[in-house]
């Protein structure tokens, strides 16, 4: 009888180990989304204040962001591109973000919104994925600028 007890004990112990941790709370989900539309929009103004050591620091280690179909793999390898967009006194485009969608996890966050030319036009949308990091700070893993079909 003992034995079936701690048999028992130790089954009900290994199954709540294994069992998801629970997410985030509403509030919690709601306090994330905020968090990803802020530094969404922090990243956007990098491009605008023409900081491209503060764009860097937005860019996941391992990001994978798409160029004209063309996928640039990792920080150095985006960075590396995306720096001659911070070259010339005014920037080439600006983005804001629209939609932030947070996973009930609090995990990954999925952010896009329109890419305005100087002149104000929308030329294209935007689509990022970010993540949250160990240390807290939502940094982009993936992106994808796309050009806006004109109507038919």
């Amino acid at each position: 009888m003992m034995r079936l007890a701690v048999m028992l004990g130790v089954m009900l112990v290994s199954a709540c180990a294994l069992s998801p941790a629970p997410g985030p709370s509403a509030n919690e989900l709601a306090l994330l989304n905020i968090q990803v539309r802020a530094a969404e929009a922090a990243f956007a103004q990098t491009m605008a204040r023409r900081d491209f050591a503060a764009f860097q620091a937005f860019v996941a280690d391992d990001a994978v962001f798409i160029s004209d179909g063309t996928p640039l793999r990792g920080k150095a390898q985006v960075n590396a591109h995306w720096q001659q967009y911070f070259e010339g006194a005014q920037p080439p485009f600006s983005w804001q973000p629209e939609v932030i969608e947070v996973l009930d996890s609090g995990a990954l966050a999925y952010s896009t919104g329109p890419v305005y030319a100087p002149d104000g036009r929308v030329v294209a949308r935007f689509a990022s994925t970010w993540r949250r990091e160990a240390d807290g700070r939502w940094r982009v893993i993936f992106d994808n600028g796309f050009a806006v079909c004109p109507p038919r």
